[in-house]
């Protein structure tokens, strides 16, 4: 079996280094294995003197392995003729397997020196290691050396959004407060890729691959690019800088892929997005939330926290080093500069997104986008008229907290994809349902989250609402079977007393069944993510309309 699980290359900035590298994910089983006396052998041969590797398997043994991991790869780059590299290498959940990292410049020689590094270890039994070490330096010297990193230097302002929720929502509201100010914008997120409003490639475009068509447009004049985990994780970020970044917040999703098992972990993978916004620029960073507090240290742009609280001591703090903040005082979204009083910007019962100030997770995508917009450079008067014009309808924010209006009763569509987005769509939710009414919930799940996420899915639904079912998404069942799915969500629902849950095939079909239930005064919320269009078009069908803003504001008033 080959040492070499996986070789990707990364084409920017990554979770390694702010270059385009290498990255090397490597079953060290043959040095974990191997007897004492070979172990001291092969550290010797790589430049590891005073090497102590304790015996095979052992706790020590791993620490020794990505010390010798380490110095392999610098020896066999040394050898053929690269005397200084740097390697970055990391322990991964499974204790047989590590991750390697060094830059590149150029494609073709960098990824042989990863092939080379694998053989080393594929060979390791040899009781010749000069000869294999020697061997596979050879092979890298004579390589071909390939391409350059084709990574964007951009040559206009762009704005970069991060998170684990409200990437869309935020990248939407920058974009649309800029083109409100009369700038040509473009845009990429999960949906596709926007030029000045017109979607002109669908596909989720949160990758590299989304900034280089934006970038590549001639007449655009603003990027604003939604950045999201796997693009960083799996093909680096495309772009050398951003001039503007913002980093909504870190909360458990998409944990046991690519090596990222933890929220502490999730949360370095998001810190590449500030860690390249260029100096003199600023990092938009949620105070609110510890890990993204934590990232405006060792920066080079300067820090603007947002807080739902005007009291929060990341606010004093980031005041105190010379940077910005914006929050709500007196129920206005305010701006603070160090040494000058607060600056009402808008009023939050102004700003439909906020729903009349109901959605806590979406007046911190407001304070975010405008923290955003004003960073850029838009001006006061076009940021606060954008704030009030931009909608939570299928116009403006498709797929997020969209509100309709059918007999007399409520739906709710939202992504809701995670613990933190369900649970903030139930928020919302509750904020608008009558004295008395109740909540009915279409629960649903993407394959490629773990058991107890989407467990606790199950669990959060059926304890918040009064009646739920489950509507399944094919297209993302992701290696997982619907009855997977069924059994994990009826599982959570089972933790708090729940064991019977009608499931249906698709979205629309649970949409139909739980409309078919509903009574004046209840609301019905749907987790869409396959078939939105789909469920916009039955709402229709069925005589249904959107709310308005006012309306929504009535809602939220009759509830109170």
């Amino acid at each position: 079996m080959s040492s070499l699980v996986e070789l990707r290359v990364l084409e920017g900035p990554n979770l390694y280094f702010p270059r385009a590298a290498i990255k090397l994910t490597l079953d060290v089983g043959a040095i974990s294995d191997a007897d004492e006396e070979r172990a001291l052998r092969f550290a010797a041969r790589i430049g590891l003197r005073s090497a102590r590797p304790g015996s095979a398997q052992s706790g020590f043994r791993q620490r020794f392995a990505l010390r010798a991991v380490e110095r392999l790869v610098r020896a066999v780059a040394a050898e053929a003729g690269t005397r200084k590299l740097a390697v970055r290498v990391r322990p991964t959940s499974d204790p047989r397997q590590v991750v390697v990292a060094f830059p590149w410049r150029r494609r073709e020689r960098a990824q042989a020196l990863g092939r080379a590094v694998a053989e080393v270890l594929d060979a390791l039994p040899s009781s010749d290691i000069d000869h294999v070490v020697s061997t596979a330096a050879a092979q890298v010297a004579a390589s071909v050396p390939g391409e350059r990193p084709r990574t964007i230097n951009p040559k206009i302002p762009v704005v970069a959004v991060t998170g684990t929720n409200g990437k869309t929502t935020t990248s939407r509201m920058i974009a649309h407060l800029a083109r409100g100010a009369g700038q040509l914008v473009g845009w990429s997120n999960t949906d596709g890729v926007y030029i000045d409003g017109a979607l002109i490639e669908p596909g989720d475009y949160s990758g590299p691959s989304g900034a280089g068509r934006i970038l590549a447009h001639p007449e655009v004049e603003l990027a604003v690019t939604e950045t999201a985990r796997g693009g960083i994780l799996l093909k680096g970020i495309g772009l050398t800088h951003n001039d503007v970044s913002v980093v909504t917040n870190v909360t458990a999703d998409h944990l046991g892929l690519q090596g990222i098992d933890t929220v502490d972990q999730l949360a370095e993978v998001k810190a590449v997005v500030p860690g390249i916004t260029r100096k003199g620029g600023w990092a938009v960073l949620n105070g609110d939330d510890p890990r993204v507090f934590a990232m405006r240290t060792g920066l080079k742009a300067r820090p603007w926290v947002f807080s739902r609280d005007p009291d929060a001591p990341s606010l004093r703090a980031v005041l105190d080093e010379g940077g910005r903040a914006t929050t709500v005082i007196d129920g206005w979204v305010c701006t603070q500069e160090p040494g000058a009083d607060p600056e009402p910007l808008v009023a939050v019962v102004d700003v439909p997104m906020t729903l009349a100030g109901l959605s806590r997770f979406n007046v911190e995508n407001v304070l975010a986008a405008a923290s955003a917009a004003l960073a850029i450079g838009i001006t006061r008067e076009d940021v606060a008229q954008g704030l009030r014009t931009f909608r939570p309808d299928a116009e403006h924010n498709p797929g997020r907290m969209n509100f309709f209006s059918i007999d007399g009763f409520s739906v709710v569509m939202d992504l809701a994809h995670n613990e933190a987005g369900l649970e903030a769509m139930i928020e919302i939710m509750n904020g608008v349902r009558a004295p008395g009414s109740r909540l009915l919930l279409g629960l649903g799940a993407v394959g490629d989250r773990t058991d107890e996420l989407i467990a606790m899915l199950g669990e959060i639904g059926a304890r918040d609402s009064d009646v739920v079912a489950i509507g399944h998404k094919d297209r993302y069942l992701r290696d997982r079977t619907r009855e997977d799915l069924d059994d994990l969500l009826r599982e959570g629902a089972a933790r708090v007393g729940v064991t019977e849950l009608e499931s249906w095939p698709t979205e629309v079909e649970c949409l139909a069944a739980l409309v078919a239930q509903a009574r004046p005064g209840d609301v019905v919320g749907l987790m869409c993510h396959a078939e939105r269009q789909e469920c916009y078009d039955w709402i229709a069908a069925h005589g249904g309309t959107p709310d308005s803003p006012e309306a929504l504001h009535a809602k939220v008033q009759a509830a109170a």
